[in-house]
């Protein structure tokens, strides 16, 4: 009676979630399934540099899970019926056509499916926009830059840090096109004084354009138009407006925000479906200091930290821990030299304090290689021993009460 864990989405907070798991409980008790669309592990950070000509190292999940137990089923989930516990799922043919549905049995759930661009309805948006959250919108997004002469228009649609990162690796990368930004509102006023002025300085230095307090209201070929009838021209319309997760946890009938996030409790469990736990842009979970956490790198780094620690005790039989969730600050970079890192307080209000230029620039970068290094080696720190599972009669009951 092996414990079924089967873990939806190989992301950040997926397939640290994978690795964790796989550390620290042992295959005599467990099985551990990762279900993914694509066979590699996708920097979702780094993809803006992907878009801009920069090479990528490619990690095959096959790879970073190969010597931990963990089994990768490369398949798009389809659904979830969470009263009969089992996940439907379809795998890809080599053109892309959905091939063999099948589907998956689990005694413990995480959904970490993350999110996707946010189109918002703006009329053209998905017809004409390009975006950096996934690998083949990146590479889609590379190959129309690469054809864009001298004095080529190129515009980014929002001003978050999806955007700001976007539009600085363009025009740094790119010094021969117009670079330019929209933003609902005032660049970087979420910053602190001291941090705006370093950002502001990035642009100008960068020569980028910036449209403040200009929504758009539809997208065309070689235009967009901004709400109050102006037309901004964008050979090329990157969109970045936001984020938004796939239906599926509210088709299946899981408890959702009106974001679809899962609602969860304080360790990442459904607080509808006990045995289904969520991490990542998935859930809708409240940090610290009583605010929903943002849908961010970091904040799969929180929650699949709590989810794999309630996960762990629970089946153990264990106190379950609660780890933080303090939402500490932003590393924005702006462009390969250059950065900002801005620290906020409990109230995610900008500090006084921040850092920013060449040494800002490392410390994001050690991130990003931090991220990466852990994703690709998931039993580094691996004990000794690893924990067993409750006795068969407690695992049962653990197993109709989860």
């Amino acid at each position: 009676m092996k414990h079924r864990i089967v873990v939806l989405g190989a992301g950040y907070a997926g397939a640290f979630a994978a690795g964790n798991l796989a550390r620290r409980l042992s295959p005599a008790d467990t099985e551990i399934t990762v279900v993914n669309a694509v066979p590699d592990f996708v920097e979702r950070m780094r993809l803006h540099q992907l878009a801009s000509g920069q090479d990528l190292a490619l990690r095959k999940l096959a790879d970073v899970f190969a010597g931990t137990g963990v089994r990768l089923r490369l398949a798009r989930v389809t659904g979830i019926d969470p009263e009969r516990k089992t996940v439907a799922v379809t795998d890809e043919d080599g053109d892309g056509d959905s091939g063999v549905d099948d589907e998956l049995a689990y005694d413990t759930l995480i959904y970490a499916l993350g999110s996707s661009v946010a189109h918002r309805g703006v009329p053209g948006a998905a017809e004409y926009g390009f975006d950096v959250t996934s690998r083949p919108s990146a590479l889609r997004l590379r190959e129309r830059l690469g054809r864009l002469g001298a004095g080529g228009t190129v515009l980014v649609v929002g001003e978050g840090l999806t955007g700001i990162e976007s539009v600085t690796e363009f025009a740094e990368s790119r010094p021969d096109l117009s670079v330019a930004l929209a933003a609902r509102g005032e660049l970087g006023a979420w910053l602190s004084p001291k941090a705006r002025s370093h950002l502001l300085r990035a642009f100008d230095r960068l020569g980028i354009t910036v449209h403040e307090h200009t929504g758009i209201e539809a997208v065309e070929p070689v235009r967009a138009v901004a709400t109050d009838g102006t037309s901004i021209p964008a050979d090329v319309t990157v969109w970045s407006a936001g984020f938004v997760v796939q239906p599926i946890a509210a088709a299946s009938g899981l408890e959702v925000a009106g974001t679809g996030q899962i609602v969860v409790d304080r360790t990442m469990r459904s607080v509808s479906h006990p045995d289904v736990y969520a991490a990542g842009d998935s859930a809708y979970a409240i940090g610290d200091n009583g605010l929903p956490l943002p849908m961010s790198c970091a904040s799969a780094g929180f929650t699949n930290m709590q989810a794999t620690a309630a996960i762990i005790a629970r089946l153990t039989g264990s106190k379950v821990p609660t780890t933080g969730l303090k939402y500490q600050g932003n590393h924005i970079s702006l462009g390969r030299r250059d950065a900002i890192i801005q620290m906020v307080d409990r109230d995610v209000r900008a500090k006084s304090w921040f850092l920013g230029g060449r040494t800002a620039a490392r410390v994001k970068s050690g991130v990003l290689m931090g991220a990466g290094w852990s994703i690709a080696h998931p039993t580094f720190g691996m004990p000794k021993r690893k924990r067993r599972l409750a006795t068969v009669p407690d695992l049962a009951e653990v197993r109709g009460a989860a």
